[in-house]
C-alpha cells in the first residue's frame, strides 16, 4: 500500500472533543483561496471558506463561525460581497481576521447603492444576493446568487497552506 492508501491504525480516531484539533491538522494540508467576505453596515472577515457553486444559476458561497465578531452582520445581510484577494494582500486579509479593531479604518472601499462594501484593493470581486441560510454545527453556512462582479488586475493568487500565506505559481506541464 502507498502511504495514500494506508486506512487509519486501530485507536487513529480521535474522540469527539478531538475531533476538531484532528480536522485542523489536516486541514493545513489543504491549501485554500484567501477572501474577504463583507456585508453592509459595514462588517467583514477573512475566510478561506469560498466556494463556487453552480454556474447555472451563478451559485458562491461561504461559512462564518457563529462566534465571528462579524456573524451577526453576515446572518441579517440580504446581499454580500466576496473579494478574492492577491500576492500583496496578506496584511488586508490580517486585519479582517481579528477581532476587536476596526477593519475598515484604513481599507479604501467603494460603497455601491445599497451600502455594500466592496474593497477596492481586492484584484477580483463577486456580490451576491442572499438566497439560502444553514446553521452546519459551528458555523453558518450562506449561499448567494451572483449579481455583479469584477476583475481589477490578474495577481497571483494569495492562498492559506500549511499555517501560513503562501501565493499561487504556474506549474510547466
Amino acid at each position: 500500500m502507498s502511504r495514500t492508501d494506508t486506512p487509519p491504525r486501530s485507536g487513529a480516531h480521535a474522540p469527539h472533543s478531538g475531533q476538531a484539533a484532528l480536522l485542523r491538522r489536516t486541514l493545513r494540508r489543504h491549501a485554500a483561496g484567501v477572501t474577504i467576505v463583507t456585508v453592509p453596515g459595514p462588517a467583514g472577515f477573512t475566510a478561506t471558506s469560498f466556494c463556487a457553486l453552480s454556474l447555472d444559476p451563478a451559485l458562491i458561497s461561504f461559512c462564518v463561525a457563529t462566534g465571528n465578531s462579524a456573524a451577526h452582520a453576515v446572518r441579517q445581510a440580504d446581499r454580500f460581497a466576496v473579494h478574492l484577494l492577491g500576492a500583496g494582500d496578506a496584511g488586508l486579509a490580517d486585519r479582517f481576521a481579528r477581532s476587536g479593531e476596526d477593519r475598515f479604518a484604513t481599507t479604501v472601499r467603494v460603497t455601491d447603492h445599497d451600502g455594500l462594501p466592496v474593497l477596492s484593493a481586492a484584484p477580483a470581486w463577486l456580490s451576491a444576493r442572499v438566497v439560502a441560510r444553514q446553521p452546519v454545527g459551528d458555523h453558518v453556512l450562506i449561499i448567494g446568487e451572483v449579481i455583479a462582479g469584477g476583475v481589477r488586475e490578474s495577481l497571483p493568487a494569495l492562498v492559506r497552506h500549511d499555517g501560513r500565506y503562501v501565493v499561487t505559481a504556474r506549474l510547466d506541464a
